[in-house]
């Protein structure tokens, strides 16, 4: 008898059981490899397309492929923050820097006698004929001459008061009273020596002594103390790029070098230094002066205190560096009370405020000036009560 060979049914494989994730022998099923279905490997379970691994997903944002989009908000606060801190760093830096420079020479609390504090700060700002750090040629291209020593140029009182800001002319041929004192650096107790010119003080014992006999004379308090040679006011003025002025007439004196016209002009370094010393060219020499000094002073803080340079450290850097070493300050003067002050006089010339020679009620003995004192009396009882200002003065 012949034999009937059945077909034998090939044996399958396990095949993957979605419902178990182990594999399994499923009961009367062949395999199923899952391409039958579109599944791939990640398919959800249940069945239908599967889908792709996130890493090789197609790129639908900007962050290019795989990748989610920039936060944008997150990176502009975080560049905000560097740039802030960035920009404190710098500022602490040139402050610490600036600091440095500055000369804290004067010693106030050497003074004695000393009138009452009043509602205002008051600074005392003196132009000084110092020729400190100068070579021969810039002696004779800023027309100072050689003399040793130092002598006071110029004296002003600059009020800063709630009320506004005045800035106070003293004429250094002012006929004054030099009081008693205890000398700067001897120690010693000198009598008080009457009938002098204020610059006479300087000369005698220094900044100390200058600052004793304003306050005895005006008995006005005496805040701060700044003071700056030749040299370092041709400098500073060079470094801001010279400074704007208008002048109302022009004039000449070899003896300064100015040879100025009329008009809005800039001035730089040397014909700033002819501007201010010109004394000769003038019938009231040193009343004249004095009004230049003022008006140039209040001109060369308008440009000094702006953004354009305090905010460039280009300009900023230069200017201070050209000024803060040949600037004499007081003990207690800080960078912060250096910059008030440029600040009140850009006040006045920006029109908060006013300038004016202290009053002169006539001439004394050696060509000198005699205050008005019932005047000054009312000038500074203004200040010190943080007044405005109403004294006028005559010349």
């Amino acid at each position: 008898m012949s034999h009937v060979r059945r077909p034998q049914v090939p044996q399958q494989p396990p095949r993957y059981d979605q419902a178990n994730p182990n594999f399994t022998q499923a009961q009367g099923t062949g395999y199923d490899s899952g391409y039958n279905t579109g599944q791939v490997y990640g398919a959800p379970q249940g069945g239908g397309h599967g889908t792709v691994p996130p890493q090789y997903a197609p790129s639908t944002g900007a962050g290019g492929p795989g990748r989610p989009a920039p936060d944008w908000r997150k990176r502009i606060k975080v560049g905000s923050i560097v740039l802030v801190v960035g920009v404190l760093a710098w500022g602490i830096g040139t402050y610490a820097w600036a600091s440095s420079q500055m000369r804290n020479e004067v010693d106030l609390s050497k003074v004695i006698e000393r009138p009452a504090e009043g509602d205002c700060t008051t600074y005392l700002i003196v132009g000084s004929d110092s020729r400190e750090g100068m070579s021969a040629e810039e002696k004779k291209k800023l027309h100072t001459g050689s003399a040793e020593g130092k002598r006071t140029d110029s004296m002003m009182i600059l009020a800063a008061c709630s009320s506004g800001n005045t800035m106070v002319s003293l004429p250094r041929d002012s006929w004054v009273t030099i009081p008693n004192f205890v000398g700067s650096e001897s120690g010693k107790s000198f009598p008080a020596r009457g009938g002098s010119k204020l610059n006479a003080a300087y000369a005698m014992d220094g900044p100390e002594l200058l600052v004793r006999t304003v306050e005895f004379n005006t008995g006005l308090r005496i805040d701060h103390y700044a003071e700056i040679g030749f040299a370092g006011f041709a400098n500073i003025v060079d470094a801001l790029g010279g400074v704007e002025l208008n002048i109302d007439k022009g004039f000449k004196d070899k003896k300064s070098g100015a040879d100025f016209q009329a008009g809005t002009q800039t001035l730089n370094g040397e014909q700033a230094l002819a501007f201010v010393r010109t004394r000769y060219a003038f019938a009231q020499s040193d009343l004249q002066r004095t009004k230049n000094q003022q008006k140039f002073l209040s001109a060369l803080a308008n440009q000094a205190a702006t953004p354009g340079t305090i905010l460039n450290p280009f300009a900023l850097y230069p200017t201070l560096g050209a000024g803060l070493d040949t600037l004499i300050v007081d003990k207690d003067m800080s960078l912060y009370d250096l910059g008030k002050m440029f600040f009140a006089m850009k006040g006045i010339s920006g029109g908060d405020g006013k300038s004016m020679n202290i009053p002169i009620s006539g001439s004394a003995p050696q060509g000198s000036l005699k205050w008005d004192m019932p005047k000054v009396k009312q000038l500074v009882q203004q200040i010190q009560n943080d007044e405005k200002v109403t004294v006028e003065a005559d010349r």
